[in-house]
């Protein structure tokens, strides 16, 4: 069978490592090509050169210095070199399983800090914004904002309103849900009203905000309400939820919750 050799750049692509390696172990003698042309002094590696290569790469990662592999390369012994290789093995096995026990201090780590960056970007998403007192209409039957009920939203407070009275109202271009005892209604807020029934006040103040989307409002929601009554010793009567579009057919929410 012929004997199949490799150039310098084939073995170093084969071992995973630089050519300038591989000539730099040829020059001090670790691993020397089997073959060279005469003719043009290109060197060649066998397949038995290239395991050679890959045991010293093997015992290099183990920190071992390249003049001691050298020294074990050369043993004629094969009994010592099978107990050297043993002891390798063994180095190895403790060197992985460091590893891996540093590996699982370090995920525990960085799950500590994931989980106060996100207590940190929870917190800086909340702030405070001042409104002038509002006046808003309720809503007398819809809940939530759908596809149907937000594309002509003005549209159903102003057939709440007695046709006498129409002409005294303007509403602003706003959507928003009003919740008080666990009970939610859609709202219009009035730029000019007659005093009707169905009308709120939302009272001058400081209001705690905080921006989320639909899949994580209930819990947004919750955390204000929390807050609120944790650092300011407040008890809400009711929170705001202003429907902020956000492209088409699309929106999100900003939750307000009055603090003083």
């Amino acid at each position: 069978m012929k004997r199949k050799y490799f150039s310098v750049g084939e073995a170093a692509k084969i071992v995973h490592m630089t050519s300038e390696s591989l000539r730099h172990y040829d020059r001090i003698g670790l691993v020397q090509p089997s073959r060279r042309d005469p003719r043009t002094n290109y060197r060649y590696y066998t397949e038995q050169d290239i395991v050679r290569l890959n045991t010293v790469h093997a015992l290099q990662q183990m920190d071992l210095p390249l003049q001691e592999i050298k020294q074990v390369l050369e043993y004629d012994d094969l009994e010592k070199i099978v107990g050297f290789l043993d002891k390798a093995e063994k180095k190895a096995d403790e060197k992985i399983a460091a590893l891996q026990y540093g590996k699982s201090k370090i995920q525990l780590a960085k799950a500590d800090y994931q989980k106060k960056l996100q207590q940190r970007q929870v917190m800086q998403g909340k702030f405070i914004k001042h409104f002038p007192q509002r006046v808003i209409m309720l809503s007398n039957t819809l809940e939530t904002p759908t596809l149907e009920n937000l594309w002509n939203y003005l549209h159903h407070f102003y057939t709440q309103i007695d046709p006498s009275l129409k002409d005294q109202f303007t509403f602003e271009d706003l959507a928003g849900i009003y919740t008080e005892n666990g009970l939610s209604r859609l709202f219009a807020v009035c730029i000019r009203h007659a005093e009707i029934d169905g009308l709120k006040i939302l009272p001058e103040g400081e209001y705690l905000c905080a921006d989320c989307t639909a899949e994580n409002k209930e819990h947004t929601i919750n955390d204000l309400l929390k807050t609120v009554k944790q650092q300011y010793g407040i008890v809400p009567e009711f929170s705001i939820q202003i429907v902020v579009i956000s492209g088409i057919l699309q929106w999100q929410y900003q939750i307000q919750v009055l603090i003083g």
